[in-house]
């Protein structure tokens, strides 16, 4: 799965640690989301969109082979 959660970071001007705080998770799964090592979970994802007041989609998206 893909995501643009670094674009979002990056356009807020935040940190990995400070996103991760701001979501309550780790620095670590803020990278690996970032770097697609892990997907994020449901709850999760909503927290990051809500963070950033947009859509689910508008962070993640398909694979082909997802």
């Amino acid at each position: 799965m893909k995501n643009k959660v670094a674009d979002f970071r990056k356009e807020n001007r935040l940190s990995q640690e400070e996103l991760a705080n701001m979501v309550g998770v780790s620095r670590q799964t803020i990278t690996s989301i970032e770097t697609g090592k892990y997907v994020a979970s449901l709850p999760l994802a909503f927290k990051l969109a809500k963070f950033f007041d947009c859509m689910i989609e508008d962070i993640f998206m398909m694979d082909e082979e997802d």
